[in-house]
Parts: C-alpha cells; sequence; structure tokens
C-alpha cells in the first residue's frame, strides 16, 4: 500500500514541481470560491437571469478564443517561469479590485462582465504556459503522473473551494470570498520565485533562435498532419462546447429547479468534483501514452452520466449522479491530454497545448450563451442532458471513424451461463 501511494505521488519528490503543486491548490481553493460567488452575484444582481451567467461565462473564455494560440506562441519562444509570475501577478490586481467594488456595495452587472473578460485575459496567457511548463517541471518520464497529479489538485480545489463558499456566503456574503481569492492568488507568486530554474528539464527544448522564429501557423500544420493528435483535440471542442458547462448549469438547477440556496449549490459542485478527484487519482499509476480507445471509451461514460444528471427529477439523484459523471469527465479529459502532450515534440509542445486549451476552453463562448438560453427558455436540466446527447452522438462518430481508419473491428462476445449440476452428495 505504502509503495503504491509512493508512486502515486512520485512527482511530488521534486522540488520544483511541489512548489508549483502548491502554489496551485491554493490559488485554485480561491478561484473555485469566487466562481461560486461570482455566480450567485450574477444571480442576484440580473434577478435570477440563466442568460446573464451564460454572458458572465462567454466573457471570461472569449480572450481564450482570440489569445491563446499567441500565447503558446510565447511559451515556445520564452521562459515559461517568467510569463507564469507576469499572469498570476495580474490575475492577483484583477482579483483584489474586484473584491473592494463587492465589498464597498458599488459593484454593478457590468464590472463584473468586465472582471470576467479581464479575468479571461489572464487566463488565455497563464493556462497554455502552465501546461507545457510541467514537462519543464518533471521531465518525460514523470509527466503522465504530473498531468494526472495537476488534475487531482485541481479538483481537490474544487471539492474545498465550492463547500466553502457556500458556507462563507451564507454567512458573510459574497464580498470575504472575492477578498479571499485576492489574497490566495498571491501563493503562486511565492512559489514561482522559489523555483531552481537550473533543476528544469529543458535539455529536449530546441536552440533559441530556433524558438524565436516560432510560428503560430506551424503548431496548426503540426496539429493537422497528425490524426492522433486531431482525434482527441476535435471531440474536446464538442464535448467542452457542450457539457462541459456545469458552472453555468448546476447554478441555474439549483437556484431555478430546485429552489435551493448558495450551499446547497455549493454541494452540487462538490460531488461533481469528488468524483473528479477520484478519476484523477485513477489516471496517476499511468506510465505511457493511453490509447485512443481509452479515450473514447472515458468519453462514452461522461456523456451518458452527464445525460442522466439532466434528466434526474430529484435533488439527490443529481448529487448522486454527479460522482460518475465528474470520474468520467476528468478520466476522458486527462487521458485526451496525456495522449495528446506525450505524442507532441517538445518543440511544438507550447503551441500544440495552447491549440488544447483553445478547443478545452474556448469554445465556451460560444456554447455558455446557448447553453444559458437553453436553460432559461426550456430549463436547466434540458441545457444538460441535451449537451450529454450531443457529446455521446460526437464520440460515436469519431469511435466509427476511428475505426474505419485503422480497420479494427469491435467484437461483442456473450459469456455463457454457469451450468449447476446437481450430485447425488449434493443430496
Amino acid at each position: 500500500m505504502q509503495a503504491k501511494l509512493s508512486t502515486m505521488f512520485q512527482s511530488l519528490q521534486v522540488r520544483n514541481y511541489r512548489l508549483f503543486a502548491s502554489g496551485q491548490l491554493i490559488k485554485l481553493i480561491g478561484v473555485w470560491m469566487m466562481f461560486i460567488a461570482q455566480d450567485w452575484l450574477v444571480l442576484e444582481l440580473s434577478d435570477n437571469s440563466a442568460t446573464a451567467l451564460g454572458v458572465v461565462t462567454a466573457l471570461q473564455f472569449t480572450p481564450v478564443l482570440l489569445l491563446t494560440l499567441l500565447s503558446g506562441r510565447l511559451a515556445d519562444r520564452y521562459d515559461k517561469r517568467m510569463l507564469l509570475f507576469v499572469a498570476n501577478a495580474f490575475w492577483t490586481v484583477l482579483a483584489l479590485a474586484m473584491s473592494l467594488l463587492v465589498i464597498t456595495g458599488l459593484v454593478q452587472l457590468w464590472h463584473v462582465f468586465a472582471f470576467a473578460a479581464l479575468l479571461g485575459v489572464a487566463n488565455a496567457v497563464e493556462t497554455p504556459v502552465r501546461q507545457a511548463f510541467v514537462s519543464e517541471l518533471v521531465g518525460t518520464s514523470l509527466l503522465p503522473n504530473a498531468l494526472s497529479l495537476n488534475a487531482a489538485v485541481f479538483n481537490s480545489a474544487r471539492i474545498v473551494g465550492p463547500a466553502v463558499a457556500g458556507l462563507a456566503i451564507a454567512a458573510f456574503d459574497v464580498g470575504p470570498v472575492f477578498m479571499f481569492t485576492a489574497l490566495s492568488s498571491i501563493a503562486p507568486l511565492v512559489t514561482v520565485i522559489r523555483m531552481r530554474p537550473a533543476e528544469l528539464y529543458r535539455e529536449a527544448l530546441p536552440p533559441r533562435d530556433e524558438r524565436a522564429s516560432a510560428k503560430v501557423v506551424d503548431g496548426l500544420r503540426y496539429v493537422w498532419r497528425r490524426p492522433d493528435l486531431l482525434l482527441p483535440m476535435a471531440v474536446m471542442s464538442v464535448i467542452g462546447m457542450s457539457l462541459f458547462n456545469f458552472q453555468l448549469t448546476l447554478a441555474a438547477l439549483a437556484k431555478t429547479v430546485f429552489q435551493t440556496g448558495a450551499a446547497s449549490f455549493g454541494l452540487f459542485s462538490t460531488a461533481l468534483a469528488v468524483g473528479a478527484l477520484v478519476g484523477a487519482l485513477a489516471g496517476t499509476g499511468r506510465r505511457s501514452r493511453p490509447s485512443v480507445w481509452l479515450v473514447l471509451g472515458a468519453g462514452v461514460g461522461c456523456a451518458v452520466f452527464g445525460t442522466l444528471v439532466g434528466l434526474a427529477p430529484a435533488y439527490w439523484m443529481v448529487v448522486t449522479l454527479l460522482l460518475p459523471t465528474g470520474f468520467f469527465m476528468v478520466f476522458f479529459a486527462q487521458a485526451a491530454n496525456q495522449r495528446v502532450q506525450l505524442g507532441t515534440d517538445a518543440a511544438f509542445r507550447g503551441r500544440v497545448m495552447a491549440l488544447w486549451v483553445l478547443v478545452f476552453l474556448g469554445t465556451n463562448p460560444v456554447g455558455a450563451p446557448l447553453i444559458g438560453w437553453v436553460a432559461e427558455t426550456y430549463g436547466a436540466g434540458a441545457s444538460i442532458w441535451i449537451g450529454g446527447l450531443i457529446s455521446l452522438a460526437t464520440i460515436l462518430i469519431a469511435l466509427t471513424w476511428q475505426l474505419r481508419r485503422s480497420g479494427a473491428r469491435l467484437r461483442f462476445r456473450v459469456l455463457p451461463m454457469p451450468r449447476f449440476y446437481v450430485t447425488s452428495a449434493d443430496c
């Protein structure tokens, strides 16, 4: 048991990665608290408008759509450690300004819209750089483990953050939650400064003059010529747009369908995150590149359970179904992420991971307003199960394409029923 735990957390033995993970955990707890507070604030300022929630989500991710590919180019040209420091410093200033507006009671709906858009700019720079930086922290051999632990850190924060935020909003209102977010975002700044650049794994990178000539279009061509990278990205783009909008749909489901308070909404997010944490830890033992069949199989589970969440008629059923939904959601996303990262040359990793972030997060500006409109017109449940069915259809199409391309066949084998015989001894 001890050996298994040691293997599961092997990347934490690397000092630079340990600093990185601890800083991310502290920051992300605050970020998830802020997301809950932001959604609740929007509902209060907009008279429970799901469309307003969709607009905020769209504004938050529009910069990802517009700027992420350029950020990937930056990641392949400049020091990723310094880029992370700048992006996180910008985030800290924004969070502090927003917390002051909320605490003083001066906040208006357009302030939240502007804050979401500027926050998206920081994310558009930070996320692809952070994704590509992991390989420099631990090297290729530990990369699958480190990526799984990243997902575990993310979902641990998603468990703690919403639960604490729900209680904090009920007790103190949303202002102190925003202030905690501002303070927690200082942690990555400290940990990045404390890293040892000499211990980074940068031997696989091309010379500086080659990195200086890195172009966005070269990264796009690289992925286009690689069907093994293109397939998981195409599937993720659809699922990310149609189903991975739980920040929006669960808030609307909690308040408009089940008429619950902030604490109960936090329970939805916590249940999803508990399942997601288990899904992340399930991938920590992986040491090689995941197969396309594993990626698509996990995607089927994610789509099926996501559909069931939208169809569930009772509050307790939603909470229960969010557990396997969270598991398959992260297991699928992490397997697809690892398949992309471990199949990409180091010289293109920043641009390829920027494209990954684009399809993973950048589709939200398109999907979120549509999902918000469906939730407001047909109900929050419909916005979830429709997205689940769209995701399932996409995965089945991808599975059919992969089977034809590879010449493989699906075989279903019916196991014989066991037979029982009575002998004289039994009598």
